[in-house]
């Protein structure tokens, strides 16, 4: 009979091993990592609108037209470069260079080295999560680019893909709800004067 493996000092012989995006950047991930880091969230499928003089970048609560809401996924992953021409497909260099990356995004936080959120269907477990931590598109989709002219799409910028939701960055997993702050009351004093 052999003898035990030595532990190391810094981490018990029973500890858990690092998931993998805390210990691999995106150039050195498997594709089933890769793949699995995507939410499903929608946000990336929306219509962006870039200011040719500025380079400002507007998300529009329009989706790509291969888009499917139920499901909030590419109908076509695929082929869906070649069925639309501007579909960007995200790759470690990509992720380095692209702006318009929703700040929710989970390979934009693995590049940036921080932690995936509690609602990451790798940390909960579930994809559910993504929807009732309002991180989802789900719902809130005006339709797809499709049905809009090129002039129609101004009318449907939004803000809300660029932000995080209200107490969705905070908490993590099996914590509790971020608390409330508390306020203090301020009781009216009379005045010297009674007034």
């Amino acid at each position: 009979m052999s003898p035990p493996a030595p532990s190391r000092p810094d981490r018990p012989a029973d500890a858990v091993p690092a998931p993998f995006w805390r210990t691999k950047t995106l150039a050195t991930m498997t594709v089933e990592e890769w793949e699995s880091l995507c939410d499903g969230c929608g946000r990336c499928c929306l219509v962006k609108l870039e200011d040719e003089d500025t380079g400002a970048v507007a998300y529009t609560d329009v989706a790509c037209r291969l888009f499917d809401a139920g499901s909030c996924r590419c109908a076509d992953y695929p082929n869906r470069s070649q069925i639309v021409e501007d579909c960007v497909r995200l790759t470690p260099e990509a992720v380095e260079s692209i702006g318009w990356l929703p700040p929710t995004c989970a390979y934009r936080l693995v590049r940036e080295g921080k932690d995936l959120p509690f609602w990451h269907p790798l940390v909960s477990g579930t994809p559910d999560t993504v929807v009732s931590a309002g991180i989802s598109v789900k719902g809130r989709v005006a339709g797809l680019e499709s049905e809009f002219g090129l002039f129609e799409l101004v009318d449907h910028i939004v803000n809300w893909p660029a932000r995080w939701p209200r107490g969705a960055k905070g908490r993590q997993q099996g914590s509790e709800a971020p608390a409330k702050r508390a306020r203090a009351r301020v009781k009216p004093r009379l005045s010297e004067t009674g007034a």
